[in-house]
């Protein structure tokens, strides 16, 4: 019986020391693995840069054409109407929807460098989600952005190149824009 006592005293002890530093601010919480798994794999999704989460097929072709008007740099007054007449006639969009978009893109794009440098990474999550006519559409749109000024320049021909290359290693499901 005086075992029984004595081991139930050091729990209690125990708990009562844990108590009183987690008053104190000092929280043993943190050393369970589950907990610290979870933690990282959220701050894992939160810190992560957005535009390696896009998975819509409207969104990735929002991107890919607003990335095609930046590639020398800052889009110019004749491509941002042209590129949002082309969200709206193509995503039938209202003006405001489209306007909406290519703030959107422009934001995502950001410095542009994942755009450039890993684009297979970009589409990764939605390049399955394009249908044959989406991809089409895309690729036409950049074109059609990338000859505003007269004749495409290197940069804007690279990304179309990379483009197709990524769009022509995918399979092919979906259905309309979404």
């Amino acid at each position: 019986m005086h075992v029984i006592l004595g081991f139930l005293g050091t729990i209690v002890t125990i708990l009562w020391l844990l108590h009183r530093l987690a008053e104190m601010g000092i929280d043993l919480g943190g050393l369970n693995p589950w907990a610290w798994a979870r933690r990282r794999r959220w701050r894992k999704a939160y810190e992560a840069n957005p535009v390696f989460a896009i998975d819509g097929p409207m969104d990735a072709a929002a991107l890919l054409v607003t990335a095609t008007a930046k590639a020398d740099g800052d889009m110019s007054s004749e491509e941002k109407q042209a590129v949002l007449g082309l969200f709206a006639r193509t995503f039938e969009l209202s003006e405001r929807d489209a306007t909406a978009l290519l703030t959107a893109s422009v934001h995502l794009f950001g410095s542009g460098e994942q755009v450039a440098t890993q684009l297979k990474q970009v589409l990764a999550p939605s390049v399955a989600k394009f249908n044959e006519e989406q991809t089409e559409q895309t690729l036409d749109m950049m074109r059609d952005i990338a000859m505003i000024g007269g004749s495409a320049s290197e940069t804007q021909r690279a990304l179309i190149r990379e483009t197709e290359r990524v769009f022509a290693e995918k399979a092919t499901p979906a259905k309309a824009w979404s």
